[in-house]
């Protein structure tokens, strides 16, 4: 048997999208269960051991005939038996019906037509419960639990490395501040400014000047890395070449300080203190509940530029 999953968005959905998968893969031991994401989500599944293979689709671009064509014959070649979507645009649900896939898994909505088996949508909880409830379409009544992921022996050996490099002999204080390329190309403001993290850093250097900072430097995060390195030369930075690296040097830390991004999602699954700057999203739709190590600071207004240093402060030092 093959299964194909739709996935849209970047990496933090993706990790979100992770317990289905386990579900997946429990009812269906022996199924190659294979993933369609964005090019930029892909670097996801290395910490996910229940996808066979990573086939990608710009989802969110303006695709053609020609596109669409593409990846119909993608598909097609794997006769795929299951299909599940998180995509709630019908010309998907037609391009897997197209395909022949008898069993096609997705949200009932008012243009649902192509899903076999629609699951009617409930939003108003925790993500990844949001995205398992799509089990329900296959009989599924199995509860949602929060991701996990496996992080590859060597990104663990490369991490202790990169610790030893840093000088992080007495664990550390990892901070996450910036925001993928695309949320600033769609105005979603997502990076807290400059001098609420100076802030921030400067209470933690005065009270415990002997604690690492270290800067979490993804791929689009050159500016905000360089601007406040110059500030603080004693600043140290972690470059990740990719997640499982990534989500190795999270784990290591004793805290993690960072906006709604993919770091967020990681720390949730490697179990790391974590401190979230929110802004319009609830924090019970990020964060798996009963977890006291993930503490979300939630904007007034909804913007995260109005959260004050002095509450992300109170939530560090508190205890």
């Amino acid at each position: 048997m093959r299964i194909l999953a739709l996935v849209p968005g970047g990496i933090g959905d993706q990790v979100l999208f992770f317990p289905t998968l386990a579900g997946l893969k429990e009812r269906y031991p022996e199924a190659m269960i294979d993933v369609l994401v964005e090019p930029r989500a892909k670097a996801a599944y290395r910490v996910c051991p229940q996808v066979h293979e990573v086939l990608t689709f710009d989802f969110k671009d303006r695709n053609g005939p020609a596109d669409y064509l593409n990846i119909l014959g993608t598909i097609r070649d794997r006769e795929y038996e299951i299909a599940l979507s998180l995509d709630k645009n019908w010309v998907v649900g037609l391009l897997l019906w197209l395909n022949g896939i008898p069993t096609r898994v997705g949200y009932k909505t008012a243009t649902s037509w192509f899903i076999s088996n629609p699951v009617p949508p409930n939003e108003n909880q925790y993500t990844a419960a949001f995205y398992h409830d799509l089990l329900q379409g296959l009989g599924i009544q199995t509860p949602s639990t929060p991701p996990s992921i496996t992080v590859p022996k060597p990104d663990i050996q490369w991490a202790e490395g990169e610790q030893k490099r840093l000088g992080l002999t007495g664990g550390y204080i990892l901070i996450h501040g910036g925001a993928s390329q695309l949320s600033q190309v769609k105005g979603l403001k997502k990076v807290y400014p400059l001098e609420k993290w100076r802030a921030i850093i400067d209470d933690i250097q005065n009270k415990q000047p002997n604690l690492p900072i270290v800067l979490l430097q993804g791929p689009d995060d050159l500016t905000w890395v360089t601007e406040l390195t110059a500030l603080y030369p004693t600043l140290k930075v972690t470059r990740p070449e990719d997640i499982g690296k990534a989500a190795a040097m999270i784990a290591g830390a004793n805290l993690l300080v960072c906006t709604d991004s993919a770091p967020l999602h990681l720390a949730a699954a490697v179990g790391t203190y974590t401190i979230a700057l929110l802004g319009p999203v609830q924090a019970d739709k990020l964060f798996p509940s009963g977890k006291d190590n993930l503490i979300g600071i939630q904007s007034p207004t909804g913007q995260i530029t109005d959260i004050q240093p002095k509450d992300v402060l109170a939530q560090i030092w508190r205890g």
